[in-house]
């Protein structure tokens, strides 16, 4: 429930904002669509097996944890120089301590066939993105055929990692949330901007990564896109993306955004970044990626399947242009080049008209091929034409988020200790349960009178937990330690005068408001961020005021 509740807020947050629109694609796609993505070819990582137990491992990862290496110097080994590190830094199985074998390279996506015949290959997509760019056209379509629009999934992705050893951090099946967010590259401005661009973002730009100089610069979206960062959408989503965090619970002082150096971004990455968190476990960690994709995907999948995916962009008024044609003259040409007469003409059809009118007047000939031209076998005429638009391949930027990863974040931030308790202080919106509803004592109708409110809360689309086992005070721990962010005590004060005491999960101080009150109190609480304290009378933990 914690997972999809941090699903939900990634909707509110990004996608009904921006009006995204948000699809559902096959898991198992077929190979072509990842021969065209350039998955195929670039989806793959150094391997290595222990010549004494077998086990295998990512060697890069090895690198890393035996010679402490930086994943930066790591990346850009070839498969020669990451041996020779192996050699020189005695690296061993991190099980047995045996020796490891050469290191090759490892496709990290799932293959399987697709139906009974075993020559239809397909793959487990290791990205969202992928659906969405083939269902490209259909999307302009719904998106009534304007710029900029993006849409999203949230789904899972399959990647056949090697060896997986950080728990929830790195699976082989996660659930991943991509935005790919389309826009014209002659018009890549973000209206959004200006409510942003004097905010600051964290930042460890690519030079500064290199020259290893991890402290991360403060700098604002201004300054940030006319030194880091490439696009206008880039910067927002990354803004959006720092307070995304920040409603789940992590300071913006246990984020960063890391650059990717050139070797280390994805084949189709113009520019990336990575949002880091700080784990205590694992360190500083990524929980989301801000690629910007120029039109290589469209355009790949335009090459590979023969689909256009251009759009059309009309323009508020017609434009008039004039250019020059060249035109072949065939009287002139079938005469002189007789049956390679039309292999010349092809060749001057695909010529740049500019660089043959420029030959013939400064050097009175031009070289197609292995044909020479003359003057008198082309012309030149000037056309106006009238053109209403212009058509293009959209860019890019896409913001990708791992959801299991920010369920562990979550859970770690809100991770306390109160007097030797466990205190899981998740955010409100995001508490799998909302309310626990007790009552003081089993007897004399109060047991009864829980049962009934609870019934009512939950039927209002709270999500409510009843618990009668034990002392008040070990129902509360109990709460705490679940995140239950209220818990609503029914006692005799409430058969007298229909009155409850509320419980906060942070502060442990309560508040007595009438039963007619409660849902609505609980809906300001829940829905609009009310305060604790304003939700009754504050009353001792003994239920006096």
């Amino acid at each position: 429930m914690l997972k999809r509740r941090i699903e939900e807020k990634f909707r509110e947050f990004f996608i009904k904002p921006l009006n995204i629109i948000e699809i559902e694609s096959s898991i198992i796609t077929p190979a072509k669509v990842f021969e065209a993505s350039g998955h195929v070819k670039a989806f793959r990582e150094p391997m290595v097996t222990c010549l004494k137990c077998k086990k295998k491992f990512r060697i890069d990862h090895l690198l890393q944890e035996q010679a402490k290496m930086t994943d930066t110097q790591t990346e850009k080994l070839n498969l020669n120089e990451i041996h020779t590190q192996m050699k020189e830094h005695k690296i061993k199985c991190p099980e047995c301590e045996g020796d490891l074998s050469q290191p090759k390279y490892f496709m990290t996506m799932f293959t399987t066939t697709i139906g009974p015949y075993s020559d239809a290959i397909g793959y487990g997509r290791p990205e969202a993105a992928q659906g969405i760019f083939v269902e490209f056209k259909r999307l302009y379509e719904i998106a009534r055929e304007k710029l900029p629009f993006g849409a999203a999934q949230i789904g899972h992705a399959l990647r056949n990692e090697i060896s997986p050893r950080q728990g929830p951090i790195r699976l082989r099946e996660f659930t991943i949330a991509d935005i790919e967010f389309f826009f014209d590259p002659k018009e890549p401005h973000c209206p959004q901007l200006r409510n942003i661009e004097d905010e600051t973002l964290h930042l460890i730009p690519a030079a500064q990564k290199q020259s290893d100089k991890k402290e991360p610069i403060e700098v604002t979206v201004r300054e940030a896109l006319k030194k880091y960062i490439k696009t206008e959408w880039q910067a927002y989503f990354m803004v959006l993306a720092r307070d995304f965090l920040k409603e789940l619970g992590i300071p913006e002082d246990r984020q960063r955004f890391i650059e990717k150096l050139e070797w280390e971004r994805a084949h189709y990455s113009s520019q990336g970044y990575d949002q880091e968190i700080y784990l205590d476990r694992w360190g500083w960690t990524e929980v989301s990626g801000h690629n910007y994709r120029t039109d290589y995907d469209l355009e790949h999948h335009k090459e590979h399947s023969g689909v256009d995916m251009q759009v059309f962009k009309g323009y508020d008024a017609p434009v008039l242009k004039e250019e020059t044609i060249l035109e072949p003259i065939l009287a002139k040409i079938g005469p002189a080049f007789k049956e390679d007469a039309s292999k010349l003409v092809d060749l001057l059809r695909q010529s740049d008209v500019q660089e043959v009118e420029t030959s013939l007047k400064t050097k009175g000939v031009y070289k197609a091929g292995s044909f020479t031209v003359l003057p008198e076998h082309v012309r030149f005429v000037k056309k106006r034409t009238e053109e209403t638009g212009r058509r293009f391949t959209p860019h890019v930027v896409e913001p990708s988020f791992g959801i299991d990863r920010l369920v562990y974040t979550v859970l770690e931030y809100a991770y306390s200790k109160r007097e030797g308790r466990t205190v899981l202080k998740i955010p409100r919106e995001l508490a799998p349960t909302q309310i626990g509803v007790f009552p003081l004592v089993t007897k004399d109708g109060l047991a009864e009178e829980a049962r009934s409110l609870h019934e009512t809360l939950v039927k209002k689309g709270f999500r409510g937990e009843y618990d009668e086992a034990g002392s008040i005070g070990r129902r509360y721990a109990r709460a705490d330690e679940a995140g239950t962010p209220i818990c609503i005590t029914i006692d005799y004060q409430t058969l007298k005068n229909h009155t409850v005491t509320l419980r906060d999960r942070d502060s442990w101080s309560q508040v007595r408001t009438e039963k007619d009150n409660l849902i609505l109190y609980l809906q300001e609480y829940f829905l609009y961020d009310k305060e604790f304290k304003e939700m009754g009378k504050i009353v001792q933990p003994n239920g006096k005021p």
